[in-house]
């Protein structure tokens, strides 16, 4: 195939992410850019997005049109994930996406959303046998689990993300003891036939993407200036996600938005991003996670292009 310039941009809870690529059988020259858009805010609780919520993500979704055709991007697929699906205003927001910024967005269902995010991470996976793969998003998490060659052998989306269980039990600042212990319980209840399933299988590897993985690795880090090349193929050890979590415990608001590594407008929807992921890596029993770059947004070039 011929070397095309593409754009794939991913509609989530809480953020919107452009990716702009080369692609010929693979990736090159990837740029990516994140706005935190915040469609699912309350949609948990009504079921609809905000006037203010389809606003901002039209004006930002149009900013990034702007980016890709400046670019020169032959083709802008756009795909819209929890919030969307969740949501029953989700029609009046594709229209007006469609006459806007004159792109089709594809709500897509949570196991089609799990399996781009499987086909983005194993583009440049090094890693042999079978691999576990937690995208921790705004509104849901998924796990998927296969390997390079016989590709996805289990996939589950679960409704815990660091929107939507920040919205269902953060009330205080900092957060309270009891709010935390209701979280760990809700967590465990929803995942808990998910993780059954998973610790029947021999995993040889856990793999970290989305938004909540890869801001711990710059928090690990402590990048003063986010850096996909330090953050892709990073390893954070399970201690380091506990020691993140007990820093975050004891912060007010205000001073997690000093955090290095921690973009502000993620500060309040951070402590629940990172409790989902320290109470699976202790369920799983994994002692550390590898973080990827290569996420659902090369998994959706590579969908549209693999013919």
């Amino acid at each position: 195939m011929k070397k095309l310039k593409l754009a794939s941009i991913d509609i989530g809870t809480n953020s919107m992410r452009l990716l702009i690529t080369d692609y010929e059988n693979g990736f090159s020259k990837r740029k990516k850019y994140t706005n935190i858009t915040r469609i699912g805010r309350g949609v948990d609780e009504f079921g609809y997005i905000s006037k203010e919520a389809i606003d901002r993500n039209i004006h930002a979704l149009k900013e990034f049109v702007e980016i890709a055709k400046h670019e020169d991007c032959e083709e802008i697929y756009v795909m819209g994930t929890s919030a969307l699906r969740d949501s029953k205003n989700k029609e009046e927001f594709i229209e007006r996406a469609k006459n806007e910024a004159g792109v089709n967005v594809d709500i897509i269902s949570g196991n089609d959303e799990a399996s781009l995010g499987f086909y983005g991470v194993t583009a440049d996976l090094k890693e042999e046998g079978q691999v576990l793969i937690l995208d921790i998003g705004g509104g849901s998490t998924e796990f998927i689990l296969g390997d390079k060659t016989g590709g996805i052998v289990f996939s589950k989306s679960e409704n815990i993300g660091s929107v939507r269980l920040t919205e269902k039990f953060i009330k205080s600042d900092p957060v309270d003891e009891i709010e935390l212990e209701n979280m760990d319980a809700y967590i465990k209840a929803v995942t808990e036939n998910t993780i059954s399933i998973l610790k029947t299988y021999h995993i040889t590897k856990l793999i970290g993407i989305g938004g909540t993985a890869t801001t711990i690795s710059a928090m690990v880090q402590q990048l003063d200036v986010y850096d996909m090349e330090k953050v892709h193929q990073s390893l954070v050890m399970y201690e380091e996600v506990e020691a993140i979590f007990k820093d975050l415990k004891y912060k007010t608001l205000d001073e997690k938005r000093m955090i290095k590594g921690l973009q502000p407008q993620r500060a309040d929807v951070i402590t629940a991003g990172v409790n989902i992921l320290k109470n699976l890596m202790s369920y799983l029993e994994m002692k550390d996670i590898l973080i990827s770059e290569y996420d659902n947004l090369e998994g959706l070039v590579y969908t549209k292009n693999k013919n």
